[in-house]
């Protein structure tokens, strides 16, 4: 293994390497649940959506290891996840076939960027207000998504949203939020998939306690623990339908969201374990990472799920002392047997991933402190990008006012120089989907 992964691969390393494995591995299992749910909600069947998110993660983590020997795994991402159903599928009225196809086409075009380095221009050329603005947006759009989910917050007719009051279901998720944040709080290995097992059991509880008062029931046992894996969703990309117009800028969303993801994965998991080249300040094998980051997404289209992206949970591995590509392979592996348990994880109710995707709200807020508020010319473009993504219930949208308001505040301020080219393209990309789009 020494050649595989350059480093000497003694037993101590190795039990190091595999701990550090099943560490990353529990802090990103809760994907196996939460993203075909969310995916559910696109119309696609679950079990077939689950089968999608197993292969990705355990195929992209796998090629992680072997091909840029890093300890990074990679998974359906949440964000993506979140525009794949309610901005392209819901929000456009596409067919979850046709977003598939866009997800593979998103794929290809990173590949592309990545073979011929066009990516480090882009990355330049997007203004890093717009970037945090679009991170912090997502996680309140996740979190808005799991209030409605239990009815936490309900549609009204004149203050368009309000409190949905309490019941027996609701009272589970604020007890589940609560705990599960302890967990976090307390930095609890595997502490959102702990959350939402613990959710589960409590809602199975309450439920039939609410169904003796009366209520409509909302979480019951499966009546199989075991199933064979359900393929109805492989290969069902409409790679044609993506090909249009209509769908320029949700490819271009795709594309810009996995490669911040990444990078910024890239960077802060790099900084964590010392993965910094030191003649460049660039982390060690990113144009290998970046590779197979791309071909994770092209297999996500394949398989029947939104892109995969490289997971930030890979820190907690790294912490473990994982330093070669044998960790991702470890965490790889582990995701492989859930594909035969659609039964018992297609039992978690709601209820239990919706306290889920209100933390993964918290976390993603996080990048809006590097936002300098007092500085005008950033925090406006910085806050469009933020709020509307909500508000419009549209990744895209938000991600489009931030570039048109970045771009116009720079015009009205006489500093054509700051715009370059590729924003140039970015703007003209931005306002086709405006024109065309609708």
């Amino acid at each position: 293994m020494e050649w595989l992964f350059h480093e000497k691969m003694d037993g101590n390393r190795v039990r190091t390497e595999v701990q550090a494995g099943i560490a990353t591995f529990l802090t990103m299992a809760y994907i196996v649940v939460v993203n075909p749910a969310i995916l559910e909600e696109a119309g696609m069947p679950r079990d077939g959506a689950l089968l999608a998110t197993v292969l990705v993660a355990a195929c992209g983590s796998i090629l992680m290891g072997l091909l840029a020997n890093l300890p990074f795994a990679i998974a359906p991402g949440m964000g993506i996840n979140a525009f794949f159903t309610y901005g392209i599928v819901i929000g456009m009225g596409v067919r979850w076939e046709t977003a598939l196809g866009a997800v593979f086409v998103s794929g290809a075009v990173f590949l592309l960027l990545s073979v011929f380095r066009i990516r480090e221009r882009i990355v330049a050329a997007i203004p890093p207000p717009v970037r945090f603005g679009v991170a912090a947006g997502i996680g309140l759009f996740l979190a808005f998504i799991g209030l409605q989910q239990v009815g936490f917050v309900v549609g009204d007719p004149v203050t368009i949203v309000r409190f949905g009051g309490l019941n027996v279901s609701r009272i589970v998720f604020v007890v589940g939020l609560l705990g599960t944040g302890w967990l976090v709080i307390r930095k609890w290995r595997g502490a959102l998939i702990w959350g939402i097992v613990g959710t589960s059991v409590l809602a199975l509880t309450a439920s039939r306690i609410a169904e003796s008062w009366g209520e409509q029931p909302f979480a019951a046992m499966p009546d199989r623990w075991v199933a064979l894996p359900s393929t109805e969703v492989m290969f069902q990309l409409d790679i044609a339908g993506a090909l249009t117009w209509g769908m320029l800028l949700p490819i271009f969303a795709l594309t810009f969201t996995d490669l911040f993801d990444s990078l910024s994965t890239f960077v802060g998991v790099s900084e964590v374990g010392g993965f910094i080249a030191p003649d460049t300040g660039q982390p060690k094998n990113v144009a290998q990472a970046m590779l197979v980051d791309a071909i994770a997404s092209m297999l996500s289209g394949l398989f029947g799920t939104s892109s995969g992206t490289t997971y930030i949970e890979s820190a907690a591995g790294v912490e473990e002392g994982g330093r070669t590509g044998l960790t991702a392979i470890v965490t790889g592996l582990l995701f492989l047997p859930f594909a035969f348990f659609s039964p018992l994880l297609s039992f978690v109710p709601e209820v239990a991933t919706a306290p889920v995707l209100v933390l993964i709200g918290v976390f993603m807020i996080g990048p809006i402190r590097k936002v300098s508020w007092d500085d005008f010319e950033d925090a406006i473009p910085a806050f469009l990008s933020m709020i509307l993504i909500p508000l419009t219930y549209s990744i895209t949208q938000g991600i489009v006012w931030g570039f048109l308001s970045f771009t116009a505040i720079k015009v009205l301020q006489g500093q054509f120089r700051q715009i370059s080219l590729t924003l140039w393209a970015i703007n003209l990309c931005a306002l086709a989907s405006l024109i065309f789009g609708h």
